[in-house]
């Protein structure tokens, strides 16, 4: 219980001696036999002095009390620990002085930990749309600074794109690798850029990256560059490409 507030501690046993006894008979009566009370009594009387507000106005807070019962669990915790390791407090301390030192070694050496894609990044989604869907929701995006969503918009009007001008075969389940790399065999020229579209295309969508303006950009200047690639030299190219895709499966 907390200290009394000064000046309290004289008025709280004669208080208590009353509430107990009650009154005490006046000098000279001693014929008179003392009053007396219970003991149930007392200890009632004497709770509800003790309630009073002036012998709590000294007591901590209620976030006091809660920070002391942590604190106490803490000490408890540490004090258990450390009964349990070789060497008392001093081992506890070692042991874990070594432990943050490999995580920290850990951390230094390996970086931020990020989330790996669990499989290769799909192209395009359940819902088949056109090229120029793909870029308008593209263009929507990137006029929004939304980098990572035009990259990726960007991405599937490129491919799709070259599906709808029969350079590519249509194919659910395409990842960005595999439409790169099919079309650099129809476009050679362009081999290069297609897989950094690719690689970028899988770094934002399951890498963790961001995407920037440049990134779009250039994702942006390759889907023209295709868009203007001659329609006769595409066909020689895809007649090519189908031909030794022909000779490999025999």
């Amino acid at each position: 219980m907390a200290a009394a507030p000064p000046g309290a501690t004289g008025r709280v046993v004669p208080t208590l001696l009353r509430a107990a006894h009650g009154a005490l008979p006046a000098a000279g009566s001693g014929d008179e036999p003392p009053v007396t009370i219970g003991r149930d009594a007392a200890r009632e009387a004497a709770r509800r002095e003790l309630s009073k507000r002036m012998y709590h106005e000294n007591d901590p807070s209620l976030l006091q009390r809660a920070l002391n019962a942590f604190w106490d669990w803490v000490d408890r915790l540490f004090s258990s620990a450390a009964s349990a390791t070789p060497g008392g407090a001093a081992g506890l301390v070692v042991v874990i002085l070594f432990v943050v030192a490999v995580l920290a070694a850990l951390w230094w050496r390996l970086g931020t930990p990020r989330r790996l894609p669990a499989s290769a990044a799909v192209l395009f989604g359940d819902r088949p749309r056109s090229a120029a869907e793909h870029r308008a929701a593209s263009e929507a995006h990137a006029a929004q600074g939304h980098w990572n969503q035009a990259v990726q918009e960007r991405m599937r009007a490129l491919v799709r794109s070259l599906e709808e001008r029969a350079l590519l075969d249509s194919r659910p389940g395409r990842t960005a690798d595999e439409a790169a790399a099919e079309a650099g065999r129809v476009l050679p020229a362009h081999t290069d850029r297609l897989r950094a579209a690719a690689q970028e295309f899988d770094g934002v969508t399951y890498g963790g990256r961001r995407a920037s303006e440049q990134s779009y950009q250039r994702m942006a200047a390759l889907d023209r560059d295709l868009e203007r690639t001659s329609p006769s030299l595409a066909a020689d190219a895809t007649s090519t490409a189908h031909s030794s895709r022909q000779g490999v499966t025999r």
